[in-house]
């Protein structure tokens, strides 16, 4: 889509938690030249490469580091957020200055915490298990940044996602999976519809993890020997049995572990500890392996029993979201995933009210976890999700 093509840009409003950034971070020249794209980077190799890529292809980047809020580290030090780190910040930086494109960064650590932390702390106290990332890629990447650089006259914004986007004859767009399928990043953009898709970039989606570090490399990034990171971004240990005691402990306690039968096993230390499917860290003896079946927050109960009685056939979604802008043709037939990792199954979408939609498998499925994302595939495209409630 050419510069001409794209829609005016947009003025940022105050529709986001903790609102935007008052002043323009991006200025170009007032005259139009080249496609103008905000590369959204974190210092690693994926949106380091992105932004040298279209740098190469004759589009006018300016690479934008978001700062995000990060808790307090040990002996009362101040963590640098994982995504933005000094040294994430210097790699990002090493980038644009080979390119000779402007670099900025922009704060948005109160916005990130109400949008991103807050909400991630109250599932856990609520017995849900969050995927902070699907929050923050909605809100945030695809939400506050997207608007703010359209705001500023970008005609896109471009990140290190493996996945890609398609648009049809008809002008629709549609969003498929990366290429890389161990790589593959579709799942954590399903929120994503026709009006951010219109306007967002995924140079590594035809290409491999293996081909990005060797592009990497051979343009002598900084970034190319830093080691990937699945971490938590905001906790500074990783562990978030310790964030969550420390933000929130005097609303966590122990209480009843029971089969399912209501029969009393043991004593678990906090339901926000704890995962549907897990086997690890149960405390209990028993004849056989126990696994979590269940959490009930309003009893403050855990409740565990056998391989056997894990596994469900259905499921209701709510804040779902389609990337035509509504659902397919119901009964639909779909490859569902509950988890990012997660197996596709077989599925039907059996109908959609308003913001939910009720799901069934065609074989029971053992981890169906309140607060993960589910995710519709019609083969290689995203046709939505949302987020699992029972």
């Amino acid at each position: 889509m050419s510069a001409e093509e794209s829609s005016p840009a947009r003025k940022t409003g105050d529709r986001w938690p903790g609102g935007v950034p008052a002043e323009p971070c991006i200025l170009w020249p007032a005259e139009r030249g080249r496609v103008r794209v905000v590369a959204a980077m974190s210092g690693g190799v994926d949106s380091s490469t992105a932004a040298a890529l279209l740098a190469e292809q004759g589009y006018d980047v300016a690479g934008v580091m978001a700062r995000f809020w990060a808790e307090p580290g040990g002996a009362g030090v101040r963590a640098a957020n994982k995504c933005c780190s000094p040294a994430s910040e210097a790699a990002a930086r090493q980038v644009c200055a080979r390119y000779d494109m402007p670099f900025y960064t922009v704060d948005v650590e109160e916005a990130f915490r109400q949008a991103v932390v807050e909400p991630f702390i109250a599932e856990y106290l609520a017995g849900r298990t969050p995927n902070p990332c699907l929050d923050c890629n909605r809100d945030m990447k695809f939400g506050m940044l997207l608007d703010y650089a359209l705001g500023q006259g970008a005609d896109f914004l471009c990140t290190g996602h493996y996945a890609r986007v398609r648009r049809g004859e008809d002008g629709t767009y549609s969003l498929l999976r990366g290429r890389d399928s161990g790589k593959d990043q579709s799942y954590m953009l399903y929120m994503l519809g026709q009006e951010q898709l219109a306007h967002v970039l995924f140079p590594l989606g035809e290409l491999t993890k293996g081909e990005v570090r060797r592009m990497a490399r051979e343009r002598g990034l900084a970034a190319a020997a830093r080691p990937e990171s699945q971490e938590i971004c905001f906790i500074w240990d990783n562990d978030y049995h310790r964030f969550l005691t420390d933000c929130a402990g005097d609303r966590i306690a122990p209480g009843p572990i029971r089969d399912s039968s209501g029969r009393r096993l043991g004593t678990h230390k906090g339901l926000p500890f704890y995962t549907i499917g897990q086997r690890e860290g149960l405390g209990i003896a028993h004849t056989e392996p126990l696994y979590v079946l269940e959490i009930r927050p309003e009893e403050n109960v855990l409740v565990v029993g056998p391989a056997r009685e894990l596994g469900k056939t259905g499921l209701v979604a709510s804040q779902v979201r389609f990337v035509a802008g509504k659902p397919p043709s119901l009964p639909a037939r779909v490859a569902a995933k509950i988890r990012y990792r997660a197996k596709e199954a077989a599925a039907t979408i059996e109908r959609v009210e308003g913001e939910c939609a009720w799901v069934e498998f065609d074989a029971p499925q053992r981890d169906i976890t309140p607060g993960q994302g589910v995710v519709f595939y019609g083969g290689e495209s995203v046709l939505g999700g949302g987020v699992i409630e029972e």
